[in-house]
């Protein structure tokens, strides 16, 4: 679960991330960290569509490798 601290660093950057969702890496979905609150987080996808996800997801940086989480 990503801290406030972290996504409010990678919203002030722009810092492109990585939603991780399960094991296969062609359901993770990349953007920008838009907003956030104590459940949920909002992530504009390079298409401008935004996307709410649970806080309860992984969140990386998109250029880091993709941890093996499961």
């Amino acid at each position: 679960m990503p801290t406030d601290e972290e996504l409010n660093e990678y919203r002030l950057k722009g810092t492109q991330v990585r939603v991780i969702r399960d094991n296969s890496e062609t359901n993770d979905v990349k953007g920008i960290v838009v907003a956030w609150n104590d459940d949920e987080m909002i992530i504009r996808k390079p298409n401008r569509r935004v996307v709410k996800f649970s806080r309860k997801y992984v969140v990386v940086p998109a250029d880091a490798p993709r941890p093996e989480l499961f």
